[in-house]
């Protein structure tokens, strides 16, 4: 499961990091007035969305490397609260899952 959520994680990475470069490099030669175009999103809108974006995925690949620290010591799968076993079916919905169901919604 970490495994196949890694190479997700770093598959959206690669092609995000794409796609900022590409609206940095069309943005550096044009010459529009993208603040005041009435048809669409701002330059600096889409560089910060595709930023927000970024910073997610990595957050989310140092939450698969803390799930990887988790499972060497034998921690993994067990509520970081209560100690119980997490459900099977909460960890392939989210392998990087530190609580169990009852933990998480209180």
């Amino acid at each position: 499961m970490l495994d196949a959520a890694e190479q997700a994680a770093l598959a959206r990475r690669a092609h995000l990091r794409e796609a900022f470069d590409d609206l940095v490099a069309a943005s550096t030669n044009a010459n529009v007035d993208d603040e005041h175009d009435p048809e669409g999103a701002t330059i600096a809108f889409e560089r910060s969305q595709l930023d927000a974006h970024l910073r997610r995925v990595q957050a989310g690949l140092e939450e698969l490397d803390a799930a990887r620290v988790r499972l060497a010591e034998g921690r993994y799968g067990r509520c970081e609260r209560c100690g119980r076993q997490i459900p099977i079916a909460r960890l392939d919905a989210r392998p990087t899952a530190r609580t169990c169901v009852s933990c998480r919604s209180r």
